[in-house]
């Protein structure tokens, strides 16, 4: 029977920056009343990098629920939209067999803004580019999860009207506080009841 909550990622996954009891992951689990959530994901992860951990990571399939929050970092080092996707798709179809099999227990997370944190103010990108990059990735991101029947969740748009707040970031000025985690969670947790409910 599968039990339990798989989480996929980078930076905004793990948590840099925080105790793994604050992040969003681990809250969700217990907001699920499930156990400890098995996660796999680092700081500065790609999608390609991620998937490729996969092959080594010790896991314990099938999963209740897979999260996928993936392509900050391929946004960041200027890879176009079209080199990703293939990864991500890739990694989709891993996340659905960790699931059991099933698209429904799977719940993609959207990337979300860092241009409106301090980290970004020296980025010679700027704001409204990185934005824009951001919402190129989610909206393919969303199409392809949209064609294989998976949920997508949007985070970005939280990102967005608090992540300037030195409240919400930790010490780096990029990454997200334990404050904002929660604020994110508000938007994750009822999607992922949906999956559950869904969920064959």
């Amino acid at each position: 029977m599968a039990t339990g909550l798989l989480a996929l990622g980078d930076s905004y996954t793990i948590g840099e920056g925080v105790e793994a009891v604050a992040t969003w992951p681990f809250r969700l689990a217990q907001r699920l009343a499930m156990p400890r959530p098995d996660v796999v994901a680092r700081t500065g992860w790609s999608a390609d990098e991620l998937l490729a951990a996969l092959d080594d990571a010790p896991l314990a399939p099938p999963y209740a629920l897979v999260t996928v929050l993936v392509g900050v970092n391929d946004q960041y080092r200027g890879r176009e939209v079209a080199e990703h996707l293939p990864h991500f798709n890739v990694l989709l179809s891993r996340a659905v067999a960790f699931a059991d099999g099933d698209p429904h227990r799977v719940l993609v997370v959207s990337i979300p803004d860092w241009g409106v944190t301090p980290f970004a103010a020296d980025d010679a990108r700027g704001g409204a580019a990185i934005a824009a990059r951001i919402d190129a990735y989610n909206a393919a991101q969303r199409e392809l999860c949209a064609l294989r029947d998976i949920a997508w969740v949007d985070v970005t748009a939280a990102s967005r009207a608090c992540g300037a707040d030195p409240a919400m970031l930790v010490g780096d000025g990029l990454h997200p506080s334990a404050a904002q985690y929660a604020a994110w969670l508000e938007t994750i947790a009822p999607a992922a009841r949906r999956c559950l409910d869904r969920a064959g």
